[in-house]
């Protein structure tokens, strides 16, 4: 069993550090206004923030301090989650933004069927992937406008610091839609409990510091309509990338979450690791609309620019030969493939790149590793090399 508080925690998690009571104690914590005193209210144990409030602090660096060092406290160790009310101010803006983002579902979905996401089926939703490119190409001027806003900097800043990345998401359930299944998410909530297990606690703690997630109301969204299920204080438990995988844990979820009403113009953001599901829309007449802000830190890159590709083809025949002739081992060819390929499927072209099929698109290395093991001849191995290379740009 997992214990937060041992000073001799292990390296390697699995599901027996996962602890159902121990983790109904964890998420018992309450919020209390004393803690966020910045917030006009705590509500089902979230800081609830008013954007003019918000507005007025940002506008003096001293005040904006303080008040993003609110938020950062609530993201790390409080309930995780913050919501700002009326943090987007325009609802002209918000309306007009709606207008383009429904053009493409339109254009998109006259070519291609609906498109799910990575906890919940196609059907009832659409999805927009990388709306935030396809918004600039479309409506470059309406795009200014709407990340001209001062409380997503500043948000994102609390938990990021600067040199943050942006990417959207439109999500779009009708009356009908079901909800998703409760997660965490990018980086390792889009991994398998296997590959979770690969890597040690101190990258599971790390991974809820590389992103933070947001989403903007574009419509009134009353609970009837399946705002966003969300579980206070489940950010800050370890082993939880493996546990919100576990049947007993989504059990808990389930029995514990909350969800508030957002108005259009409402922001909500939260450490990615908070247990999370977009909830079932039980109304007849309302189209849920938000747009998903998955925001990265600067800090998840390499040194140097190495075209993986190129190395990839160019030992790969060498590979196969040192590998036939029994000079290396079938692990030292894997090793030399980890060295050589790129290990990660992100970023992707999710639009041609479904996750439909999984949580994520394969590797440049798991190609690697299937033509050594089915002894693909290199045109082989290039091609495929140049069709995946081609789905990683954008559209």
């Amino acid at each position: 069993m997992f214990d937060q508080n041992r000073t001799d925690k292990p390296v390697w998690l699995d599901d027996r550090d996962c602890d159902v009571e121990a983790f109904k104690h964890h998420i018992a914590q309450q919020t209390t206004k004393a803690d966020y005193p910045q917030a006009v209210e705590i509500a089902r144990n979230i800081p609830i923030y008013d954007g003019d409030a918000a507005r007025t602090a940002l506008a003096d660096d001293t005040q904006a301090r303080v008040l993003m060092a609110e938020w950062n406290r609530a993201f790390l160790s409080g309930p995780g989650i913050i919501v700002v009310r009326n943090g987007q101010n325009d609802l002209g803006l918000i309306d007009a933004v709606t207008q383009e983002f429904e053009a493409v579902i339109k254009a998109e979905e006259s070519v291609s069927a609906g498109k799910g996401d990575h906890f919940a089926t196609a059907g009832a939703n659409s999805r927009i992937w990388n709306a935030h490119e396809k918004l600039c190409v479309r409506a470059p001027e309406l795009f200014a406008r709407y990340n001209a806003n001062e409380i997503t900097r500043r948000v994102s800043e609390s938990w990021l610091g600067s040199g943050y990345q942006i990417t959207t998401q439109v999500n779009i359930v009708r009356p009908g839609g079901k909800a998703q299944t409760a997660h965490r998410d990018y980086h390792m909530g889009f991994q398998d409990v296997e590959t979770l297990k690969g890597y040690p606690a101190s990258q599971h703690a790390l991974s809820a510091s590389l992103t933070l997630q947001g989403g903007i109301a574009h419509c009134d969204m009353p609970l009837e309509s399946g705002p966003t299920k969300l579980l206070p204080y489940s950010q800050s438990y370890l082993p939880g990338y493996i546990a919100v995988l576990l049947p007993e844990f989504r059990e808990v979820f389930e029995e514990s979450y909350v969800q508030l009403p957002l108005a259009k113009g409402d922001m909500l953001f939260f450490n990615p690791a908070t247990f999370h599901a977009a909830g079932e829309n039980r109304t007849t007449d309302v189209q849920r609309v938000v747009n998903l802000l998955q925001i990265g830190s600067a800090y998840g890159r390499s040194i140097e620019i190495v075209d993986r590709s190129r190395t990839t083809l160019a030992v790969y025949a060498d590979l196969v030969t040192l590998l036939k002739s029994g000079a290396i081992t079938a692990r030292e060819a894997d090793n030399v493939v980890a060295a050589t390929a790129e290990g990660y499927p992100f970023p992707a072209n999710l639009d041609v790149d479904s996750p439909l099929s999984g949580m994520a698109p394969p590797s440049q290395q798991d190609v690697l590793r299937q033509a050594l093991a089915e002894d693909w001849p290199i045109a082989k191995l290039e091609q495929t090399i140049a069709d995946q290379d081609g789905r990683k740009r954008s559209h």
